[in-house]
């Protein structure tokens, strides 16, 4: 997601926050970074049971690169 950004203020419990913090540094990301990815995975969480985009795009390049092997199987 490489939109515009727009900065907002708010307030977290300090063990989680710290948590985002050590996790962005063990990564080597920005805090704001990481906080954005928590903050999709919520939103697709939220919008039904479905797999996260990063876990379909995997699925699929998988079927795409077995393609013959699964028309192989079905025979």
């Amino acid at each position: 997601m490489a939109a515009r950004r727009k900065k907002f203020s708010s307030q977290a419990n300090p063990d989680i926050l710290a948590a985002i913090q050590e996790i962005a540094k063990n990564e080597g990301r920005q805090f704001q970074a990481v906080l954005e990815e928590a903050m999709i995975d919520y939103i697709e969480k939220k919008n039904g049971d479905n797999a996260r985009s990063t876990v379909m795009a995997h699925f699929r390049a998988s079927v795409a690169a077995n393609q013959k092997l699964g028309e192989l199987l079905a025979k």
